[in-house]
């Protein structure tokens, strides 16, 4: 069914992502848009491209690499950034992945809060970026769900859900004083199955480890974790091998695989039409605490 001005669901959606980041770039002397590897970036970068073609894309790229990202995600990455031109900055929390801030050792959340948060600020306040474009969508998690599209931030960075700006008919105030920032989320509207459906439609290029296959996995929490360098057999845990893929990604420790025969994206598509569970729910960061990503978004975390 087509919504307004015969458009289709996608090109609406499309339509209004491509007009927040023009609104970003327009607004703000210093944007970057963060670059996940995972399919929302994949998407947020084809519709930056759409943005500004025929030009390039005004803005740098930014991947906060903890070390602990999956091979083949950084090996994407490198990949994308030869074949699309885009001007890629990586940046590593060098202090603590010099300590060997593995969440086994630390924690998840004190991990997180290192190789990620602090790692984040330190990459916008160095670089002096006034605004961040994301990938998050309200509907992937509740924390999410409270962001305005133009998410305020003080000058430490921090998120308070009670001190953001009304965005009546899509208006946005982009004013930020010396040291204050806006995260902006031009993905808020669409939902995971949305994601599929454009990635299928555009034809965009993603990690495999997004299709289902044999791997090995160790079994560990009520979680699917790889069994690779970053994963260590513990006491009484075997490595396997089962038929997963991914749903969400982020560092390995933290990312948990589902039991899967989507091996395409139609396959897919409809594996998530049928799904009753939140694509999060395989995220061990947003369960090591009462509201833990919420925390750590009032810390900064993205």
């Amino acid at each position: 069914m087509s919504i307004g001005y015969n458009l289709s669901y996608l090109d609406n959606l499309e339509s209004e992502s491509i007009y927040i980041m023009r609104e970003v770039a327009a607004e703000f002397e210093k944007p970057v848009m963060l670059y996940s590897i995972g399919k929302d970036s994949s998407v947020l970068l084809r519709l930056a491209q759409k943005a500004f073609y025929p030009g390039k894309i005004p803005f740098p790229l930014l991947h906060v690499d903890t070390s602990y990202k999956f091979k083949e995600m950084i090996e994407f990455r490198d990949s994308i950034s030869k074949v699309e031109e885009i001007n890629l900055i990586v940046y590593r929390n060098e202090h603590y992945i010099k300590k060997e801030m593995h969440p086994s050792k630390y924690g998840k959340d004190k991990c997180c809060k290192f190789l990620k948060t602090q790692a984040l600020l330190n990459a916008l306040s160095s670089s002096g970026f006034d605004a961040a474009i994301g990938g998050a969508r309200r509907e992937e998690e509740k924390s999410r769900a409270k962001e305005r599209i133009f998410s305020f931030r003080d000058r430490f960075g921090a998120w308070d859900p009670k001190n953001q700006r009304p965005e009546l008919w899509n208006l946005f105030n982009a004013k930020v004083n010396p040291g204050e920032s806006v995260r902006a989320f031009p993905l808020s509207n669409w939902t995971e199955l949305d994601i599929w459906h454009y990635i299928r439609r555009e034809s965009i290029k993603i990690i495999p480890l997004y299709f289902a296959k044999k791997r090995k996995v160790i079994r560990r929490d009520g979680f699917i974790l790889l069994a690779d360098e970053f994963n260590a057999l513990g006491k009484g845990e075997n490595i396997e091998e089962a038929r997963v893929r991914f749903r969400t990604l982020g560092c390995s420790p933290c990312s948990g695989a589902i039991e899967s025969d989507a091996d395409d994206l139609n396959k897919i598509i409809e594996e998530v039409k049928t799904s009753s569970k939140s694509e999060r729910e395989n995220r061990a960061i947003d369960y090591e605490t009462d509201g833990s990503m919420e925390m750590k978004k009032r810390e900064g975390y993205f």
